[in-house]
């Protein structure tokens, strides 16, 4: 991330890791989390990215359009690339976004229009040191994954069509986020903020973006969300902290999607992570990846029983 203070950062992390441990351990013991194991599997190492040029994959989705395509990217301190690989991690290709800065690339979102186009969203929301009051997220047409570009690299990457620029401000205080949803049926963004000592807030972004709700995990703390994705029926958001993943479900007559946020987060269990900070569904929703920084980041399924 941007200016940070690594050893910080770092004795944050493990001194997080371990109260979270030791409150979710606790929690396995609740009526609830029968049920949460009962509905998906346990998670798996299924591959390793195994490329040097994605050391600190921050974000993680699955095409919509492309079959075992996965879309990554590094957090702050890289230049405007992202990457393909597959489930098992192997490179597929490096691109250059094309009309975008890579300030702090947090999270990345997907998006199929009606006529069967898809589309990458990339959150440039990350805002450690609270100074910058415009965020950004690019909107880029997916590119096509061929063996024309298998050999491409950040020394001489394929490109990408010119992205859009979507500008916003929240409409208060700033923020920093690491997480940005966007959803398949509708096309609304939402930002999701990152806070250590009290609840994350979630925004709608829009020509006027706005506040629609507050939302807590079963974690310690509870607002340190680094990454989400809302499923591909629309009807569900995987969301995940540096230790674990939480599920939230609308209701199952429910119509107004923002009401999802009231309704009490799953825990689902990820294995271990040495900073988790992506995760996502499968194009099918059936399975959940999930990703870490860091050089050889495990690919991590979970999948739906």
């Amino acid at each position: 991330m941007l200016s940070k203070n690594i050893t910080k950062k770092c004795s944050f992390v493990t001194v997080f890791c371990a109260i979270s441990l030791i409150f979710n351990n606790c929690a396995t013991v609740s009526s609830g989390n029968s049920k949460i194991k009962a509905e998906y599997s346990n998670p798996k190492i299924v591959g390793t990215i195994k490329s040097e040029e994605i050391n600190e994959s921050s974000g993680l989705v699955q095409s919509r359009c492309q079959t075992d395509v996965f879309w990554t990217h590094n957090d702050s301190g890289d230049k405007e690339f992202i990457y393909a690989v597959n489930e098992k991690g192997d490179k597929l290709g490096t691109w250059k976004v094309e009309n975008a800065k890579n300030l702090d690339w947090e999270d990345i979102a997907t998006f199929k229009d009606a006529a069967g186009k898809c589309f990458l969203y990339i959150g440039d929301i990350g805002n450690n040191e609270l100074k910058k009051n415009q965020l950004t997220i690019y909107k880029v047409t997916e590119p096509q994954v061929n063996d024309s570009v298998k050999d491409s690299s950040k020394q001489n990457p394929a490109q990408t069509e010119s992205a859009e620029a979507i500008n916003f401000s929240y409409p208060e205080n700033t923020h920093n986020a690491e997480t940005l949803l966007v959803h398949p049926k509708t096309g609304d963004i939402y930002v999701v903020t990152k806070h250590e000592t009290k609840p994350a807030e979630v925004f709608k972004v829009g020509e006027k973006t706005e506040k629609i709700a507050d939302f807590t995990v079963p974690s310690i703390p509870y607002g340190l969300l680094t990454g989400g994705e809302i499923s591909p029926d629309g009807k569900r958001i995987i969301i995940c902290d540096y230790v674990a993943a939480f599920e939230i479900k609308l209701p199952e007559n429910g119509n107004n999607f923002d009401e999802i946020w009231k309704q009490t987060p799953n825990r689902i269990e990820l294995g271990e992570r040495k900073q988790g900070e992506s995760i996502c569904y499968s194009a099918d929703g059936t399975k959940i990846y999930a990703g870490s920084e860091k050089k050889n980041s495990p690919m991590i399924r979970v999948d739906k029983k």
